[in-house]
């Protein structure tokens, strides 16, 4: 019998397999990569990318018939039922919203990554479980790995089934396994010498897995002779014997997702099913999200638009006190939040996609600062929403429609916003998926210095080669056209913000050189002064992309593009303020003190907190939290909450 325990594996051998799926080179140019490294590189992404005048045309005749499409669908529906009827499914199918950026030649519309974003958006609007179901089938589901890393016969076989409305899912996290692969559970033991494997495993999680007729399943192969072993990927036919789904998945947001508990026992999948190589599946995995990830800005970038319609015609109409509450100073600002940062959700959406679809440069930085930054973003939109909007924003749509009032569903879009923090890795885990990025070279320079068990003869080996490189990079971080006041004139009034850009580009390269000076081996474990590095890049990105845009909407309308100037300039100011205080926060900050803290609450040494409350969360019954005057923090701790007879 196959052991499908959990590998039991140390921090740095987890490590080395989340490296070792990393990709390690740099092929094309990164706007992001060299923003961390002090260099910015506005040639990258001005003139703002566009898309061909026939991909454009072809994006704009589908999205006609998808808006025609969805405005006879009633979110409302989905949200009382927590499910999407079957009709609705059937007519995405029929437009060809599984097949989107399919290739023709197997069946699909070939769509851009810009109007797959722009087509989620509109998805999205109607419920965002509509967005999921159709993002999961795409983003990460058999579609992606298999352009990416699929045979041709395998392209033959499964990509037309896609494309026609086969729904698929992606099988990764387990229910002890969450952002730690090394761990993965799931086995797939090569049978039949070698003409099949045998899978066997638990997978949470699995959006559409509920509904899908085609999986990807990650799964780990022993290793033995004539079997590289490692985690792989393979496609899956969801009706295949000894798949089971046990249950389907409630929770606070997304009522229409249709994401499950799957069971594999003794699942036969032919060899010809196994994706790339064994042992390549994590690497398919993380090489998909690069463009997959872009699915989610779409999403908050269509709910930052919807908040902000509804924001503006309440805020508009409302009157307190004599007029109108948008102009009352408190709820101003955030109005002013609000419109400007769907801006450049918008603007960082398109500038991603733009740079996906045209492919001369490696987009995993963006990909990812787009996703964290989004999602975290969209969130606090969808809570000043709910403020604006008051009681009403509160109270559910259904509520407000039984009493009479405009069926506003203000805090249902906070609820299905949340999990964008979440999805296809959290914001801690792209906080420092990101960092390992933009300290890549760092790394590569300080060798041994970075590695915590190199002997002190290799670390002074190493300080001597690394002296070198900063030798001569340092000083090129000391000056640059931040500091000249014609430079990026030809943005106006906006290139005082492209200037503020440039030079805290160098100052966030000096920072993080600091950082490495100070922490060496130990930086990995500063996560706080990483999470930091991350979110000002992050906001120094947005600030360049509706820099770019606004600029191009100028020159082709410039009606339009004066206003897109106001919003851009909005945005860059306040997200000056933000970029500041997080540089004060680099250096000025309670983690050491935060970590302390931590360490003691896991030991208990703080349970007595706890005390005075009720936790039924177990299901036996009433349980009462019972302090015992004289006994020790360990016994209070182990007995704090007792049965109540």
């Amino acid at each position: 019998m196959v052991d499908t325990s959990i590998p039991k594996v140390t921090e740095e051998q987890a490590r080395a397999v989340a490296e070792e799926a990393r990709e390690s080179g740099w092929d094309k140019p990164s706007f992001a990569k060299e923003l961390f490294l002090g260099r910015f590189r506005l040639d990258l992404i001005h003139p703002f990318p566009r898309p061909t005048p026939e991909s454009a045309a072809k994006a704009e005749e589908f999205l006609t018939r998808l808006r025609d499409y969805c405005a006879g669908l009633d979110g409302s529906v989905i949200e009382a039922e927590s499910k999407i009827p079957d009709e609705y499914v059937r007519g995405f199918a029929e437009l060809g919203c599984f097949g989107l950026k399919i290739p023709e030649e197997y069946g699909g519309l070939g769509l851009s990554q810009v109007a797959y974003g722009r087509a989620l958006m509109l998805v999205g609007s109607v419920h965002p479980s509509l967005g999921a179901l159709v993002s999961a089938h795409q983003s990460i589901g058999v579609p992606e790995p298999l352009k990416l890393a699929g045979t041709p016969e395998q392209k033959r076989a499964f990509l037309p089934r896609c494309a026609r409305g086969a729904i698929s899912a992606f099988l990764l996290t387990e229910p002890d396994v969450g952002s730690d692969p090394a761990r993965l559970a799931s086995t797939a033991v090569p049978i039949e010498d070698g003409a099949a494997y045998e899978l066997d495993g638990v997978k949470l999680w699995t959006t559409n897995g509920v509904v899908a007729e085609l999986l990807v399943v990650m799964a780990r192969v022993p290793r033995s002779e004539g079997h590289r072993g490692g985690i792989s990927a393979f496609v899956v036919e969801a009706d295949s014997p000894g798949i089971t789904v046990e249950r389907r998945n409630a929770f606070m947001g997304l009522r229409g997702i249709e994401n499950g508990v799957t069971r594999l026992y003794k699942v036969r999948v032919p060899k010809e099913n196994l994706i790339g190589r064994e042992g390549d599946g994590l690497k398919i995995a993380l090489t998909t999200l690069n463009a997959g990830r872009l699915a989610i800005p779409a999403l908050c970038a269509g709910a930052g638009k919807w908040s902000v319609k509804i924001a503006r015609e309440w805020s508009g109409t409302r009157v307190q006190w004599g007029k109108p509450v948008g102009e009352h100073g408190a709820v101003a600002s955030k109005l002013s939040f609000m419109t400007a940062t769907t801006y450049a959700l918008e603007a960082v959406l398109e500038l991603s996609g733009q740079m996906s679809d045209e492919g001369r440069n490696d987009i995993r930085i963006e990909a990812a600062l787009a996703k964290l930054w989004a999602s975290e973003m969209a969130c606090v939109i969808g809570d000043d929403l709910i403020q604006v909007r008051g009681g009403r924003g509160y109270e559910t749509a259904a509520s407000l429609a039984a009493r009479g009032e405009r069926a506003v569903p203000a805090e249902q879009v906070s609820r299905d916003l949340r999990i964008n923090r979440i999805f296809e890795g959290s914001s801690e885990i792209m906080r420092l998926l990101v960092a390992r990025e933009a300290v890549d070279a760092h790394l590569a320079v300080a060798g041994d210095l970075a590695d915590p068990h190199a002997d002190n003869a290799a670390k002074i080996r190493a300080a001597a080669k690394a002296s070198g490189f900063y030798a001569k990079w340092l000083p090129q971080l000391v000056t640059g056209k931040g500091q000249v006041p014609t430079s990026f004139g030809e943005f106006g009034f906006l290139a005082t913000h492209l200037r503020f850009v440039e030079r805290h580009s160098r100052k966030l390269a000096r920072s993080t050189f600091y950082g490495m000076a100070r922490w060496q081996a130990a930086m990995e474990k500063q996560q706080g002064f990483l999470g930091r590095v991350v979110d000002i890049g992050a906001e120094l990105f947005a600030m360049a992309a509706v820099c770019v845009r606004a600029q191009m909407q100028l020159e082709d309308d410039p009606l339009e593009g004066e206003t897109a100037y106001e919003l851009a300039d909005a945005f860059c100011r306040q997200a000056t303020l933000r970029v500041e205080k997080l540089f004060d926060g680099l250096w000025n900050n309670t983690d050491d003190a935060d970590r302390r803290l931590a360490d003691g609450i896991l030991d208990g040494r703080f349970a007595w907190l706890e005390r005075g409350v009720l936790d039924q969360s177990d299901g036996t019954g009433p349980w009462i939290a019972e302090w015992l005057p004289g006994a020790s923090t360990e016994a209070n701790v182990a007995r704090r909450f007792l049965p109540t007879t």
